[in-house]
């Protein structure tokens, strides 16, 4: 039973880098989407062992490569298989764009760690999201609706309008363009194969 959740584990955590036939990084996977694709040849593995090596690996090789100690495995009735970290896909060449998820964070970064009332720079702690019509009065968690704001300010606005508590934009909320997503996706695993793909 162990065994069966450990495999589990493995085949369901998203740890498998996806690249466009140009060796862009545009998704996270799991082992168990990787090789489904892999088996259907709409993905080759990457087998990789530093940067003078990287070699796409089909289906058909990939299940006869031996399982070296840094690698994840899992057994199947053919024995065990390496689980790979970057696969390709065949015949996709796009980078699709993608808007970065609201968040405290990316809400900061947009207005550069500036609170949009007075003008100060704040650091992360000093700072939070202000909803510009409040929520309590219909406001909805939106680009257009949140700002950075410092904690005394927003609490001293509480659930008025901006005019109504005495304080002004320094500008209009605007949402964020969208990027390549290869320019969001990160390494929460520190997995050591993506380091040629990823920028951190």
């Amino acid at each position: 039973m162990a065994v069966c959740k450990h495999m589990n584990d493995i085949l369901n955590k998203a740890t498998v880098l996806v690249l466009n036939r140009n060796w862009q990084a545009i998704n996270i996977r799991t082992p168990a989407d990787a090789f489904c694709q892999m088996a259907t040849s709409v993905a080759t593995a990457l087998e990789i062992a530093g940067e003078d090596h990287i070699r796409p690996v089909p289906w058909a090789e990939w299940v006869g490569l031996p399982i070296r100690a840094q690698d994840q495995s899992v057994r199947t009735v053919r024995g065990e298989i390496r689980v790979p970290t970057v696969i390709v896909l065949v015949n996709f060449a796009k980078v699709p764009k993608k808007r970065p998820k609201l968040c405290a964070r990316t809400i900061r970064e947009r207005d550069g760690n500036r609170c949009q009332y007075t003008g100060a720079t704040l650091r992360p702690e000093e700072g939070n999201i202000d909803h510009v019509l409040p929520r309590s009065r219909g406001g909805r968690d939106s680009w257009e609706n949140c700002v950075w704001s410092s904690k005394s300010v927003n609490s001293k606005k509480g659930n008025r309008l901006p005019h109504e508590a005495g304080l002004k934009l320094l500008k209009q909320p605007k949402a964020i363009p969208e990027l390549p997503v290869t320019a969001l996706i990160r390494n929460p695993h520190g997995i050591a194969d993506w380091k040629w793909f990823v920028n951190e």
